[in-house]
């Protein structure tokens, strides 16, 4: 979300009774991303019979339902696409170089820019794995799995970098009735399907793990492993009204049984954790536990996923990854994280306030430039470099790397 998106008035509202709440909403919220020409259509927020008539299109109960795109959402029917190949060991050096972007998928010329400068970093790095930290179609997620926007805010931004991208789902690609409200968390079964219609797009679940070998020896230990999340049900701006998705419903109760398990089995090396959420984060939006300035209700303020990460995260891997603040911070592991770091990179679509909001320990943080990051794993070290983006000269700029020597300590 960003400076023109919506705070709800109070914590844990339904989206019906946020829109009754203020019956200007529609108005107030119709335009472009941009701040262009205000128009009302299927991808402006909708209130009152407008609402009423969206509800025929957004898929209900914890199933996705097949849609029927309108005009400006169809495109051509693609055959099922061979995927790009996970990387099937690091570089001769030991290494591997993954490219980590979030909140991208604006489809504007600033991720064109920022992909452009990515592009030139991929080749030079050697990237062959990128990560999309959610929020990949702005701003209501996609109608269909064969939404035009798959390709003009994903597939042609991102023409050139030719790796498999690890994508996890944001508060946008799970709209319900108000943009990036989180409120259908069944619209992500859309982006799970399109990964059959992509040779980048890798999101075979809601969640999962890839892990990345060590070398030719299928028994040794994984190098790296990363786990992505979907952490919408518990941190949504709105109270979920969908049984299956409710913050101890029984998908969240299976996803976290899930992490629970494939931290404690995994062998790797470094353990990566992938949520559009952060845990900590000094920006607009806060932590876990305070999104927003809320602290109340089981939804808003982001307490379960707080809980979450705390007691199924923290300590067991090195490093969160995460978007939904549009800004770039690499900030320091401390004892409330155990030892696990946390690094925002929501800045590749849209750019921050310009001033930091928390006081969390940073090694270096920015709240005005768009940019990405670079993660590089060996057997030795984590490093993370942070690049800002020229918007008008499509250039990189390297602004900070941190490295780290040793895994966090795994739990007894």
């Amino acid at each position: 979300m960003c400076d023109h998106d919506l705070i709800p008035p109070r914590a844990d509202l339904t989206e019906y009774q946020w829109i009754d709440l203020d019956e200007n909403l529609p108005l107030s919220a119709a335009g472009t991303a941009a701040g262009g020409p205000r128009t009302v259509g299927r991808r402006t927020l909708l209130g009152g019979a407008v609402a009423g008539a969206a509800l025929s299109v957004l898929p209900s109960g914890g199933q996705a339902r097949a849609q029927s795109p309108g005009p400006e959402s169809a495109a051509p029917a693609r055959a099922a696409a061979t995927p790009f190949p996970l990387p099937a060991g690091p570089d001769a050096d030991g290494e591997y170089a993954v490219l980590v972007t979030g909140d991208a998928g604006t489809g504007s010329a600033t991720q064109y820019a920022v992909t452009a400068a990515a592009r030139q970093i991929c080749r030079t790095e050697g990237i062959r794995l990128a990560v999309g930290l959610g929020d990949n179609i702005y701003e209501n997620g996609p109608e269909s799995d064969h939404d035009s926007e798959f390709s003009t805010k994903f597939e042609e931004p991102n023409t050139g970098i030719d790796v498999p991208w690890l994508m996890v789902l944001g508060n946008h690609d799970c709209s319900g009735l108000i943009p990036g409200s989180g409120g259908n968390p069944s619209r992500g079964d859309r982006e799970v399907a399109y990964s059959a219609r992509s040779s980048r797009w890798h999101m075979p679940a809601r969640y999962y793990s890839v892990p990345l070998p060590a070398g030719p020896d299928p028994d040794a230990p994984p190098l790296v492993e990363f786990f992505a999340l979907d952490t919408n049900p518990v941190a949504s701006t709105v109270m979920q009204t969908d049984p299956r998705y409710r913050w101890n419903g029984p998908y969240m109760r299976e996803q976290r049984r899930w992490l629970d398990s494939a931290l404690s089995s995994s062998r790797a090396t470094w353990k990566i954790v992938l949520g559009h959420h952060p845990y900590l984060n000094n920006g607009k939006h806060g932590s876990a536990g305070s999104y927003d300035g809320f602290e109340i209700g089981h939804y808003t303020s982001g307490v379960h996923l707080k809980e979450l990460y705390e007691e199924v995260v923290c300590g067991r891997a090195d490093l969160i990854l995460s978007g939904h603040d549009h800004t770039l911070q690499i900030l320091e592991p401390t004892v409330r994280s155990a030892g696990t770091r946390q690094a925002v990179c929501g800045a590749s679509g849209k750019a921050g306030d310009g001033r930091a909001h928390g006081d969390h320990p940073a090694r270096w943080q920015d709240f005005s430039q768009l940019g990405f990051m670079v993660l590089k794993a060996s057997a030795g070290r984590l490093t993370l470099d942070a690049y800002t983006v020229d918007i008008e000269t499509s250039a990189a700029t390297l602004a900070h790397s941190v490295t780290t020597g040793e895994p966090v300590p795994q739990a007894v």
